[in-house]
């Protein structure tokens, strides 16, 4: 597979939806969060993070989700404003319920950790009904995230979203984005998951979160297998994370890839994964192939997570190319 063809000629090039938030980071690095008096606040949330960087990078963006009628919601839909993203279909909960906190702890570039408040968060009340037909029929790609599964009736949205996606030939993203806190059970995870794995093109996760979703196979845990039972269903490619180890991208046509990294002085480790997709995403739909793809999400990734901030942080598609002509790659 050299490139992926998506649909030509629609209005909207690339659609998130899913969990949106406020990210909270310690200001006090090289501590622990019991010792950290201070935070800045950004946009976060995996779907939202992935958008705005696909954004940065010029892509024409939509966001489908749900925001809290507070300050706080306020704050996320202002800001996608001013990244250009189309946020007609950013609904506005009428329940009370909050905005998702996510406060982050910076002890080493290599010890991150993230504490967070879901409970009765606005975006997992996202509504079947509040999904447009024809909002996806006019965009060549949809991202949906893992978090976004975890509660009805966000749940029951997204298996709406992929149904209009699969009606209009929209092509699918997958990102696994695993958070087990927001789960009642591992198997309720690992059902879900599959469920709607099965109707996407582009699938991509750790090798844990892999795990995950084939708990219940009886099979041990091997990359080419997984790909394929993803391919026997709808997937064109699935990337397998491997940490500090690189991705392995699975095409159907039998061909693998094997991601590289940058060089970078790392500040934290939160935020690499989004980046990741976003950069990767954008160069797919520039119609580079997904080796090249996969090299532009490491550059991302390698920007990013020298940053503070994830959202703040994406690279413009000139600041993009610029890192990657300037700096060492390292072939895993």
């Amino acid at each position: 597979m050299s490139t992926i063809p998506f649909p030509a000629e629609r209005p909207l090039d690339f659609i998130s939806l899913g969990r949106l938030c406020i990210d909270l980071n310690a200001n006090e690095i090289n501590r622990p969060m019991e010792q950290t008096r201070t935070f800045t606040k950004y946009v976060g949330g995996s779907p939202a993070n992935i958008a705005i960087g696909a954004a940065r990078l010029g892509l024409k963006t939509g966001f489908i989700g749900k925001i809290a009628d507070d300050q706080m919601g306020r704050f996320i839909k202002q800001y996608l404003v001013e990244q250009g993203i189309d946020v007609t279909q950013l609904a506005v909960d009428d329940t009370g319920a909050v905005t998702g906190l996510t406060f982050t702890e910076i002890k080493s570039p290599e010890d991150c950790s993230i504490l967070m408040y879901r409970d009765n968060v606005a975006d997992l009340l996202l509504r079947p009904e509040e999904v447009s037909e024809d909002y996806i029929r006019k965009a060549k790609a949809l991202l949906i995230s893992g978090t976004a599964l975890a509660a009805s009736p966000s749940r029951e949205a997204v298996f709406v979203a992929l149904s209009y996606a699969r009606k209009h030939g929209v092509f699918v993203f997958f990102d696994l984005d695993y958070r087990p806190y927001t789960w009642k059970t591992p198997s309720e995870t690992a059902v879900y998951y599959k469920l709607a794995a099965q109707h996407c093109d582009f699938i991509i996760g750790t090798r844990e979160e892999f795990d995950m979703m084939e708990a219940f196979d009886g099979q041990q845990a091997d990359d080419r297998r997984t790909a394929q039972t993803w391919f026997d269903h709808h997937a064109k490619v699935v990337i397998i994370k491997h940490g500090g180890d690189g991705s392995i991208a699975y095409t159907k046509e039998g061909q693998s890839f094997k991601g590289g990294i940058f060089k970078t002085k790392v500040l934290k480790t939160f935020g690499a994964g989004d980046s990741y997709a976003s950069a990767m995403i954008y160069a797919l739909m520039q119609g580079y192939d997904v080796a090249t793809a996969m090299d532009y999400g490491s550059a991302s990734a390698a920007i990013v997570i020298s940053r503070h901030s994830s959202s703040e942080a994406m690279p413009t598609a000139e600041e993009l190319r610029t890192f990657i002509k300037s700096t060492e790659r390292i072939q895993l």
